[in-house]
């Protein structure tokens, strides 16, 4: 099968290989194999930071949504008295799978002696909030199913009645920023709330800062006649901005629609900066690996002339003089790109197997219980980032051979052979 290949190819594979009798034919192959296994190691990194940032966003993005909606319908100036109707609009769209009212503020809460803290009040249904959120199972302490309307009763997040010092049966007192005209001038408006439930969604900002009560008890607060809008939960969280903008189409001119990725802006922001950050960084890694073939090449050249020179006697062309050495180079960074690929994905996938081992093996732990609500290292590794990663290390190898192929082809036979 090789004796049909062009003769490029058989020579650039043969200066590939280690020779048998030269020593400087080896060690330049020694050179060549540290290149692809630079490639190697820089590929399998990059596809491995990648895939645990991704993970790592997965698992954030999870715990968001388990409280958070994948879309809100809201109307903040007069609410959605109709929002029967509007939920049956929605739920004619094949995506969406669940629809739930909602009214929302942000208030102070405290207890007993302790400071006012802040925080975002959410009224709901009981009996329908299952549907477009999982804090109903996040609940720990009481039951979500205890809110009911007229009693005042409040869910909290678990970091938030630690701060209030508040536990189950106890009050907590809800301070308005919207305040009351009195003859003693501008009151605020505060009601007592008793805790039935303590909520762990494991994510901070809203064990610390959300509580919920019943959604007639927010309207009572808020003395709106109707909920603010609608919570909507979709059968793939990644399709909400499209779906979204087709809910506008549906909705009312002056009813607001927005996804969860637009309530979570700058953090969705940060991430996408810092994954492209580091896929910078990490792919110099891969260059640096890639133009060490630029110095492999060059000694290959200068080791070469002689054979450079009879070949061109021969009749070879310049042209095929430069395809064997870009031939050579290309062989190296496909093979390191092709083991970094096939390392990377390995370890990417198993993770969550190697991590442990590690772990046990040297008696460390990377996340910790006592500081993180994860313990484990997530990762989510996606073909797409492989698929760009292969292409740019071969593009960056490829690229490394051209100035060392040019100067082969510009070889001398004369000049060449002259001290041979």
């Amino acid at each position: 099968m090789l004796k049909n290949l062009p003769f490029e190819w058989l020579v650039g594979l043969r200066y590939t290989r280690a020779g048998k009798r030269s020593g400087r034919n080896s060690f330049i192959s020694f050179i060549s194999l540290i290149s692809t296994a630079g490639i190697a190691l820089g590929v399998a990194a990059l596809i491995i930071v990648l895939s645990v940032m991704n993970g790592f966003q997965k698992d954030v993005t999870g715990r968001m949504l388990s409280v958070l909606a994948h879309v809100e319908v809201f109307d903040t100036q007069a609410g959605m008295p109709d929002w029967q109707e509007q939920a049956k609009v929605a739920l004619r769209h094949p995506e969406v799978r669940g629809a739930a009212p909602f009214s929302e503020t942000q208030a102070g809460l405290m207890h007993g002696g302790e400071a006012l803290r802040p925080a975002i009040v959410r009224g709901v249904l009981p009996e329908q909030e299952p549907q477009v959120s999982e804090v109903a199972s996040h609940v720990k302490l009481g039951s979500f199913a205890d809110l009911k309307p007229g009693e005042f009763n409040i869910v909290l997040g678990v970091d938030l009645a630690r701060a209030l010092g508040a536990n189950l049966g106890e009050k907590v007192t809800m301070v308005l920023p919207q305040g009351t005209v009195t003859p003693a001038g501008l009151v605020p408006r505060m009601r007592s709330f008793t805790v039935v439930g303590i909520f762990a969604a494991q994510h901070q900002e809203f064990d610390a800062g959300m509580a919920f009560i019943h959604l007639q008890d927010a309207q009572r607060m808020l003395r709106m006649p109707a909920p603010s809008g609608l919570r909507l939960r979709l059968a793939d969280m990644h399709r909400a901005p499209q779906v979204a903008e087709e809910l506008k189409k549906l909705m009312p001119a002056h009813v607001t629609v927005r996804d969860w990725s637009k309530l979570n802006a700058n953090w969705f922001a940060a991430v996408q900066t810092e994954k492209r950050m580091m896929f910078i960084i990490l792919t110099l890694i891969v260059a640096v690996a890639a133009f060490n073939l630029v110095s492999t090449l060059v000694m290959t050249v200068t080791d070469k002339q002689p054979d450079i020179a009879i070949l061109r006697t021969l009749g070879a062309s310049p042209r095929s003089i430069m395809k064997i050495f870009v031939i050579q180079g290309a062989l190296v960074g496909l093979l390191g790109t092709a083991l970094g690929v096939g390392g990377g994905v390995l370890v990417a996938l198993n993770i969550d197997v190697i991590v442990p081992f590690i772990e046990q093996l040297f008696g460390v732990q990377f996340l910790s219980k006592d500081i993180y609500y994860i313990n484990t290292v997530p990762s989510d590794m996606r073909w797409p980032d492989v698929t760009t990663i292969g292409i740019v290390s071969v593009l960056l190898a490829f690229a490394a051979t051209i100035y060392p192929s040019w100067w082969a082809a510009r070889v001398k036979p004369a000049e060449a052979l002259r001290y041979e």
